[in-house]
């Protein structure tokens, strides 16, 4: 996911798109632990896909409170 993707979402849908990289990063970890786990640089992937939307999402809150 590139931030100009991420910068063109509203703030509903960065919210959804923010619980919905939770929820994968938690199946990932459960994966991980099980064994099963095919894919481990989609672990990283993931954590930096929830910075960028966290941080994009904080600077729109920023911009709308100024």
């Amino acid at each position: 996911m590139k931030a100009e993707d991420v910068r063109g979402l509203t703030a509903d849908q960065l919210k959804d798109k923010l619980g919905d990289l939770k929820k994968e990063q938690f199946n990932l970890r459960f994966q991980k632990a099980t064994g099963q786990l095919e894919k481990s640089s989609r672990i990283n992937e993931v954590r930096k896909d929830i910075a960028r939307v966290k941080t994009i999402a904080r600077q729109k809150a920023a911009e709308a409170k100024a």
